[in-house]
């Protein structure tokens, strides 16, 4: 199973599992990420470090740290 942060620019994924615990994945939640919905890659920086994605029609900055608890399926 990949992870969000293993995912090139340009590529739409399902989100599978949140593997983070307590107020990470609580947080991650709260932005709109949780298993089943479509997540498209939108820009990585030129260090990886933040990525955006657009979620349910917005568009959300996240770290690469919280992108590596978010499993995901292409």
């Amino acid at each position: 199973m990949k992870t969000l942060n293993e995912i090139p620019c340009g590529k739409t994924v399902t989100i599978k599992k949140l593997t983070g615990e307590g107020p990470v994945k609580r947080r991650i939640m709260d932005m709109g990420i949780t298993k089943g919905i479509e997540v498209f890659v939108r820009k990585i920086a030129p260090l990886g470090d933040p990525m955006e994605l657009t979620v349910r029609g917005y568009e959300l900055s996240l770290r690469k740290a919280d992108a590596q608890m978010i499993e995901v399926e292409e």
